[in-house]
């Protein structure tokens, strides 16, 4: 009796997860460009770690 009434909630909580489906587009929606800007961001992030690293390595009484 228990494994029947196990099987039946079962049985019904995979029937309720199919009818809940999610909404869809009416269109396929348009591709986003992120390819010049990421980039440009990576070469940004470049120079800025390179400045960063070569300042460290200096002595701190040669700077102005």
């Amino acid at each position: 009796m228990r494994v029947l009434f196990t099987a039946i909630i079962m049985l019904l909580a995979i029937g309720a997860n199919e009818v809940k489906s999610q909404p869809s587009f009416p269109t396929n929606p348009n591709q986003a460009p992120i390819d010049g800007g990421l980039g440009l961001l990576a070469a940004a992030g470049g120079a800025y770690a390179y400045k960063k690293l070569r300042n460290r390595n200096t002595d701190p009484s040669e700077e102005e």
